[in-house]
Parts: structure tokens; sequence; C-alpha cells
């Protein structure tokens, strides 16, 4: 499907109000399979999009900037032929969710953040603790975003041994009842695979790139300012207890952006990845909260 100058692979099923569904680092839309079912019987429209650089949309040299890739989840909203869409993202998609609630309101009906945070709020908890030498704090936690900012070196480990980093990351980041269960192993499968395609390992890292150098650029700083903005739609945020990327406390402190009669949902021994540990609870609290949006996005009640 074209949307913003280039193809993005798209798995569609239903009919109703459209849900996007936006897969974070090292992930593609088969990461989202038991949602993508579980509100396709609800009754909504779901769209699960392989991102910019992953699986078998465009990787394209450049473009990884969030200011463009909004841009292709705003496309991919008017490409689908709708006004309007409810946007789930993980980690990276959650991020770039609540990015293009800022940059592009008028297609966003809700946003629902899974692992992860608004990216202000990321960037305040990095700059915070980087220089602090408490055991658990957010810097350390993605001290890898340091490490991926050299060239080429992050490609190779990557990708080395059939992408055997990408299980460990699934490992070390998730919940340990999910650890060690025949659905972990079959999900690093795919994942190593996905990682194999060519151009992905080095997409995927871009990403890390941008988000590091618009620090010190111009367009950073007016990303910043543009972000800066409570969103005028309602926002779930979902964490997993035990993230050890993004910490509970770097999520809850997301607050200030969320919109009007937002929830934040905790879940107990769950990791990095709720849609992939949990994912039939994560399931009815995506499919409570997206009910409880009307046509207009805003809230009949509140938790």
């Amino acid at each position: 499907m074209s949307a913003n100058g280039i193809r993005l692979h798209v798995a569609e099923a239903g009919s109703g109000p459209l849900v996007v569904l936006l897969h974070g680092f090292a992930g593609f839309w088969w990461s989202w399979q038991h949602q993508l079912r579980m509100l396709t019987e609800a009754g909504f429209r779901t769209a699960a999009v392989d991102l910019r650089g992953y699986g078998d949309s465009d990787k394209p040299p450049r473009g990884y900037d969030a200011w463009t890739l909004s841009g292709d989840v705003a496309g991919l909203v008017r490409a689908l032929g709708e006004p309007r869409a409810h946007l789930i993202g993980h980690a990276w998609g959650g991020m770039l969710a609540w990015t293009t609630a800022a940059l592009h309101p008028r297609v966003v009906s809700s946003v629902s953040v899974l692992g992860g945070a608004h990216p202000l709020a990321l960037r305040t908890a990095i700059a915070r603790t980087a220089l602090r030498r408490r055991k658990a704090n957010q810097a350390k936690a993605l001290s890898h975003l340091f490490r991926f900012q050299v060239p080429m070196a992050p490609e190779r480990a990557l990708v080395r041994a059939d992408a055997e980093a990408v299980e460990s990351m699934l490992h070390s980041a998730s919940g340990t009842d999910w650890r060690g269960t025949a659905d972990f192993a079959d999900t690093a499968a795919k994942l190593r695979q996905a990682m194999l395609v060519p151009g992905v390992a080095h997409s995927a890292l871009e990403y890390y790139r941008w988000a590091f150098r618009a620090q010190f650029r111009g367009e950073g700083r007016r990303f910043v300012d543009a972000v800066d903005t409570r969103a005028k739609v309602p926002v779930l945020q979902l964490h997993g207890a035990d993230d050890p990327f993004v910490l509970p406390e770097t999520a809850r402190a997301s607050a200030p952006w969320t919109g009007p009669r937002s929830r934040f949902e905790s879940l107990a021994g769950i990791g990095h990845f709720p849609h992939l540990e949990c994912a039939a609870d994560t399931g009815g609290v995506l499919l409570d909260f997206l009910h409880s949006v009307p046509r207009d996005g805003s809230t009949q009640r509140r938790r």
C-alpha cells in the first residue's frame, strides 16, 4: 500500500472502526497476530503494518526520523480510506503513535502504548540518569541506544549467528513465565528470521540513530517543541511491571502528555512485550479501552 511516498506492507482484516497496529524494534506485522484476530472478531477493521524499513515494506536509505515516520502512519490511515484510526503501538511503535497524535491529530481517534513512554518522558528520564551509578535507571536500561550509534558493527552484531541477538533481547526483556515456553521459541524464531531480511538490521538501527543525533540538531529541538503538547484524545498505557527497557516510573512520567480520561494499566509479572507475553489479557484491556472511545474521540467513562 502506498503512503507518504513509499510502499508499506499491511496485514488487514475485518470491518468497523479502523485500528492500526505499530510494532517495535525487531518486530513486524506478525508480532500482532493475536491482537489482529481478537480485534477483528470484536468488530474492528484491523491493520498491522510493517513499518518503514521492516518486513516487506520499503527500505529507503533515509526517512527514519520521527517527522517522516509519523507521516507514514498518517498517510497509511488515509490510504486505507478512513479519516481517523485508533493507533496501538509497542515500544517504538507506541512512541510513533503518540508522535502522530501530536503532529497529525486529525487522523487519530485514540492512542494505546504498550511497553513505551512519551518521547519527552523517555528523553528526560535518560538525561536525568545518564551520569548516575544507581543499579536500575533509565539510561542504563537503554544503554544499547548509545552502542547503536557507531557504523556497521551493530548491524553485523544483529545478524550474527542467524540473528541470535534478537532472541537474547527477547529473553532478557520478557517476564520469567513466558521464557522457555513453546510460544516464546516460536516467536523468537519468527523475529530472528525477520531481522535477516536484507536491509532490516540497518533500517531498524536508523530509528535509534536519528533519535540520538537529533538531540544536537535543530530538527530535534523543533521536534521537542512540536510534541510537547497534551494529546487531544484518550491514551491507554499498558505496561509490564517487570519491563527492564522502559522502566515503569518512566512510563508513568508520561502522564502530562496524556489526553482526557486516559488510563494506565500495569501487568504484574510481565516484561517489555505485553502483546506477546500475555496476549489474552492484553487484548481484553485494549478492547475495554477501545469500546470506551466513541467515534468523536471522547470517552464515556474513566478508570
